[in-house]
């Protein structure tokens, strides 16, 4: 029995070593995140050498270095590859256009994603209004329906959750978008499909098989798509610094997945108004931004409409919408057209459930009159911040002034024949636009402008003073350091102004300032999760599909894409990153990468061994890898916890995960989990004292593999 314990206490002991060890080595990454200024403080070297700056720059303007990228920058010119890298359209990206061609719904409108991705619910509904629903489907969508019916007409205390925000929340966290009960609705009727009682089972088999053999998607596959995409363009693209653009430029104009029809816009959001404009006028991309049914849905602004709107239409100023998206018909087409939109109408409120009274109110409250959400955050988190200067009187007027810019059928459904494939368009509707004067920061917009009034405000906006110093800020942040001086954010805003907000010009100013090329930025930025991801891929010259288990990695270490919930999006500072359980979760996906644990997502380590394996190579395996994956810049201090990280057993975690084998892509479930993921640094990981893919066992090269999993976890990696 004392022989038992006392070889229980020695397991335990070197399990104790290996822990503190790897505190030891995530060290300094606390250290820099908490503050980057002071460990910059104490470098000596007055410039950076070629090679830093090189692989500073790849960091930066890229998502890392590939095998050789750093020798072919170099024998091109540094100078010469930032320029390339400003002027993506003169750069062959073949690679990555060839990997995102067997993802089909990057190419669709978004009326083609209704149709062959549409709502279960609502096609459901739409089959039962033609009279061709299936008898399978029939009775059990009855059957559900009934059940339904009784659920609704029990009482049920409001649910405590973000999506469906009650009044008194919603008026507590103006930035929260609201949710109409018919997306919510839909929301907990998807949620049911993956119930598991017998009911359940029967309608989510039948319904799959409808799916299936009409040739449909279910709609959950379009953000998987979407993601993958992000994933393999990073990952191959050769216009590196666009899709960093791409990224920032999502961020900064975020849209949730998770709410209602953005799932079927944000594939036209990201290829129709944040890619062509990632590098070109600021303008131009709030205009876009202003324009796309993603952001107008997000922020509620589709249904804004005037005070007067009622009035208007008494008068016969304007004709009904569908009348004016469905221009060249004869007076009598639009009438049998009015008979039949009555009708649908009237048959979808018959298949609403009942509502209570107070869900009727708060309906009503957010679909009448004039919303301030996308007001307020185009100046607040797009133009001006803050601090810009704008008083609640100008979110008012501006609010006023993009009255009237909405959507063509939203979701989908019930649209006239002729009007389908414009289903998720934009479109300015006159009839509820704000006619009247109003005065924006201080300028007058005369009264009859229509949907100029609107482009007027983004104009201003755009050539503000305080939108330069606030975009300026935000991309020194991006590409420098988290907190940059005043002096160079003063000198960004002036090429900001002096261009015209030319996004191109103002980076320019950045690439070239001192502050960037010093060495107080080299390593000075932590790695957000996706950055981390991608650069670990091409780092080690892997592979990836960009399947759901590399995205589920991505959420996993607090980064779904598309899955921020409030407008303002991911934060770009250590502090929202670093903690314990975010740092062992990244060395968790370092293991998995370096062992061909995620589905779709390869690397080979052996091209880096030349054939050396085994515990008497050991360092000079390290030392490949370290030249390999850092480019041989490590600490001593790093490359001694590495050294003695060797000899000591991973903590092996009790239980393991599979969400790395999930390969569902639900959207929903990221919403459910949204306010733990979007702030990182206090999310619930339940593992923040293991590491949970330690177990190599079945690895066939646990050295090579333990040995690549700790650097890639190593503070040198986890920075940029």
């Amino acid at each position: 029995m004392k022989a038992f314990k006392n070889s229980s206490y020695k397991v335990i002991a070197r399990k104790s070593a290996a822990t503190l060890s790897i505190f030891a080595l995530l060290a300094s990454t606390f250290a820099l995140g908490l503050s980057a200024q002071q460990r910059t403080s104490t470098v000596q070297t007055a410039r950076l050498t070629e090679e830093q700056r090189i692989l500073h720059v790849l960091n930066r303007l890229g998502f890392g270095a590939r095998p050789g990228d750093v020798e072919r920058v170099r024998a091109m010119g540094l100078d010469r590859y930032i320029e390339q890298q400003l002027h993506p359209e003169t750069i062959m990206d073949m690679v990555a256009d060839a990997k995102v061609k067997n993802l089909p719904s990057l190419t669709m409108t978004t009326a083609e994603l209704y149709q062959k991705y549409p709502q279960p619910n609502l096609l459901i509904r739409q089959m039962q209004r033609r009279g061709d629903l299936p008898p399978e489907l029939a009775a059990i969508a009855e059957a559900r329906q009934q059940n339904r019916n009784n659920q609704s007409a029990t009482p049920v205390a409001p649910a405590n959750n973000t999506n469906a925000m009650p009044a008194q929340a919603m008026a507590a966290n103006p930035q929260q978008p609201n949710m109409s009960q018919d997306e919510e609705t839909a929301r907990r009727i998807e949620a049911a499909l993956g119930q598991g009682d017998d009911n359940n089972n029967r309608y989510r088999q039948a319904l799959r098989q409808y799916y299936e053999e009409h040739g449909l998607r279910l709609p959950q596959f379009l953000i998987g798509e979407l993601q993958a995409s992000r994933i393999l363009r990073a990952v191959y693209s050769e216009r590196q610094l666009q899709e960093v653009m791409v990224d920032f430029w999502t961020n900064h104009f975020n849209v949730f997945a998770g709410k209602g029809a953005d799932r079927w816009l944000l594939t036209s959001y990201d290829r129709d108004t944040i890619r062509p404009h990632t590098l070109g006028s600021f303008y131009d991309l709030l205009v876009a931004d202003a324009e796309s049914p993603a952001m107008l849905f997000y922020l509620d602004n589709f249904q804004s409409v005037s005070p007067n709107a009622q009035a208007q239409r008494a008068q016969g100023q304007n004709r009904p919408l569908y009348d004016l998206l469905m221009g060249g018909r004869t007076q009598a087409q639009n009438e049998r057209a009015q008979q039949q939109q009555i009708r649908r109408e009237q048959a979808a409120v018959m298949s609403v459930p009942p509502q209570r009274p107070e869900q009727v109110q708060v309906q009503q409250r957010a679909r009448r009159g004039i919303n301030e959400n996308y007001a307020r955050e185009l100046m607040e988190l797009h133009t001006l911040g803050v601090d810009g200067g704008y008083t609640q009187r100008d979110v008012q007027e501006v609010a006023r002034c993009f009255t009237g810019w909405t959507i063509q059928n939203p979701r989908g459904a019930f649209a006239f024949p002729g009007a389908m494939e414009r289903a998720g368009t934009f479109v300015f509707n006159p009839r509820v636009h704000d006619n009247g004067e109003k005065i924006v920061l201080g300028n007058k917009i005369p009264a009859g402008g229509g949907m100029n009034d609107g482009l007027m405000v983004l104009d201003i906006l755009a050539h503000h003073p305080s939108t330069a110093k606030f975009l300026a800020k935000k991309l020194c942040r991006r590409f420098v350091t988290d907190e940059p001086s005043q002096a160079l954010i003063d000198r960004v805003s002036q090429a900001y102004m002096r261009s015209s907000g030319d996004i191109r010009e103002t980076l320019k100013a950045i690439f070239t300032s001192p502050e960037f090329n010093s060495p107080e930025a080299y390593r000075a930025k932590i790695k957000q999760p996706f950055e981390l991801a991608v650069s670990a891929i091409r780092t080690l010259g892997g592979d990836t599909t960009g399947a759901p288990p590399l995205q589920q990695w991505i959420a996993r270490m607090g980064q779904p894409l598309y899955g921020y919930q409030t407008p303002n999006g991911y934060a770009d500072v250590a502090e929202a990153w670093v903690n314990t359980g975010a740092l062992l979760e990244r060395l968790n996906f370092g293991l998995a990468l370096a062992s061909n644990r995620i589905q779709g997502t390869r690397v080979d380590l052996t091209k880096f061994t030349g054939g050396a394996s085994g515990a008497a190579n050991q360092e000079r395996i390290m030392n490949r890898f370290i030249e390999a994956i850092l480019q041989g810049d490590v600490s001593p201090r790093t490359k001694q916890t590495l050294l003695k990280q060797l000899n000591q057993p991973l903590p092996q975690a009790p239980t393991t995960t599979a969400t790395a084998q999930n390969q569902s892509t639900e959207m929903d479930a990221s919403a459910a989990q949204s306010a733990q993921q979007q702030r990182p640094a206090a999310r619930r990981l339940g593992q923040q004292n293991q590491v949970a893919m330690a177990d190599l066992s079945q690895v066939s090269n646990p050295e090579v593999v333990k040995i690549v999993g700790l650097i890639l976890g190593s503070p040198e990696f986890q920075r940029q």
